[in-house]
C-alpha cells in the first residue's frame, strides 16, 4: 500500500483575497484531489503570533525532535518554541555536534518601518560563499570575546553554541518575516546577552565594505543576524518515512527518515512507490510572505503541471494508493485525504472551494 503525504505551505490563500485568487486558477488535477477527498477533513487554527508557522510546526512534529523549552515551566504551562533544528542542520552540513546547546544564525536584513523594525525575507539576501565568509570572518572575533563558539555552515546558515541559554525562546525567520520584530525576538535566559551581541554585529556590519558594494549593486544590506532553532546535542536515529524535497532550514530532518531525496521530480516520487512518503512543495512560501500574489498564482500553475497532474494520473493508474494533502496559511492547517476509491466518485465535480476559509 503506497501512501504519499504532500505538505503545501501557503496553499490556503489569504481569507480576504481567497475567492478572487481561486477564481483566477485553472487547476483541474488539484481541484479533483481536493473535491474527491474523503468528506472528513481537519482544519486547525493556530495563534497568529506563534513562534513558528503552521507548516513548520506540522513538519517538525513528524520527526523525533527533542523539545527545547525552559526547565522552570509551571505545571500545565505550555510554551511554544521554534523547532529544535540546529543540531540536525549541523549534521546535514557535516559539522561536528557532540555536546552543548546550539542555535542557527542567518545573515539578515532588518529595515526601519515608521515606528518599528521589520525582518525581510532572508531568501532575498542571496549571499555568495565568498561574501558570506567575509562577513563571518568579520563577526567571529565578537563571538570569541564573549566565549561563544561560532561555526560556518554555508552562505546562509551559521551556528552558535550557547550552553547556558537553556530553553531560550526564539522564532523562525519565516514566522517573523514582515512583522514588528519586537514580538518575535528571543525571550528568556540569554535573551539580553544575545541582544547585546546582535547589536555589536549590526554596528560592525553597518560600515562594512561589503555592504557598501551591495548598496552600489542595488542589493539589500546585510545588517543583522537572526537566531532560532535552539537544540541540545543528541544522537539521531532513522525513522520510517521516505522524505522528498525538505524545505530550506528543515533539510536536517532527513537524518530522521528511512530514505531522503532532494530535488526530486514527480516521476522520482512515483517510481519510489513510498509506503509512508512525505513530499514538501514550498514554491508558495516566498510569494505569500512578500504578498506577491501574481507570483503565487503562477507558482500554483507550475505545481499543477509539474506535480498535481502527474500524481493524480499515478493514482488513477494504480501507482499510488492514497494521497494526503496538508495545506496551510499563516494560521491554519487543512488536512485532506484522498484514495483511489474516493477518486471514483465522479459526481463530485472538481472544485477548490474546500480551500476557502
Amino acid at each position: 500500500m503506497s501512501h504519499l503525504t504532500i505538505l503545501l505551505p501557503f496553499g490556503l490563500p489569504r481569507p480576504e483575497l481567497a475567492r478572487d485568487l481561486l477564481r483566477e486558477l485553472k487547476l483541474p488535477a488539484l481541484a479533483t484531489l481536493v473535491a474527491r477527498a474523503k468528506k472528513e477533513d481537519s482544519r486547525r487554527e493556530f495563534d497568529e503570533f506563534a513562534r513558528a508557522l503552521p507548516h513548520e510546526m506540522w513538519l517538525s512534529a513528524q520527526f523525533p525532535l527533542l523539545s527545547f523549552v525552559p526547565a522552570n515551566l509551571l505545571p500545565g504551562q505550555d510554551v511554544q518554541n521554534s523547532p529544535a533544528l540546529a543540531c540536525a542542520a549541523m549534521r546535514a552540513l557535516s559539522l561536528p555536534v557532540e555536546q552543548g546547546n546550539w542555535f542557527m544564525l542567518h545573515p539578515a536584513h532588518i529595515h526601519i518601518a515608521r515606528d518599528h523594525l521589520v525582518l525581510t525575507d532572508i531568501r532575498q539576501i542571496d549571499l555568495s560563499e565568498v561574501d558570506a565568509r567575509e562577513l563571518f570572518d568579520a563577526a567571529a572575533p565578537l563571538f570569541a570575546e564573549v566565549g561563544r563558539e561560532l561555526l560556518y555552515g554555508d552562505a546562509n546558515t551559521w551556528f552558535m553554541r550557547a550552553d547556558g541559554w537553556h530553553g531560550l525562546l526564539t522564532s523562525t525567520p519565516d514566522a517573523t518575516c514582515g512583522h514588528n520584530i519586537d514580538i518575535w525576538m528571543p525571550q528568556g535566559e540569554g535573551a539580553r546577552d544575545w541582544r547585546k551581541l546582535q547589536n555589536e554585529v549590526q554596528m560592525l556590519w553597518f560600515a562594512h565594505p561589503l555592504n557598501e558594494r551591495r548598496q552600489i549593486q542595488g542589493k539589500q544590506a546585510v545588517n543583522s543576524l537572526w537566531l532560532w532553532g535552539g537544540a541540545p546535542a543528541t544522537v539521531s536515529s532513522p525513522g520510517q518515512r521516505e522524505v522528498f524535497n525538505l524545505p530550506d532550514g528543515f533539510r536536517g530532518l532527513g537524518q530522521y527518515a528511512r530514505t531522503v531525496l532532494a530535488n526530486a521530480s514527480a516521476a522520482d516520487v512515483i517510481a519510489a512507490r513510498p509506503e509512508n512518503g512525505l513530499l514538501t512543495l514550498d514554491l508558495l512560501i516566498q510569494p505569500a510572505l512578500t504578498g506577491e500574489w501574481s507570483s503565487w498564482l503562477e507558482q500554483l500553475q507550475t505545481l499543477e503541471s509539474n506535480w498535481f497532474a502527474p500524481l493524480l494520473q499515478a493514482m488513477q493508474q494504480g501507482q499510488l494508493d492514497q494521497l494526503s494533502l496538508i495545506v496551510t496559511d499563516s494560521s491554519h492547517v487543512l488536512e485532506l485525504h484522498t484514495s483511489r476509491f474516493s477518486l471514483k466518485k465522479f459526481w463530485r465535480k472538481p472544485s477548490l472551494t474546500r480551500l476557502l476559509p
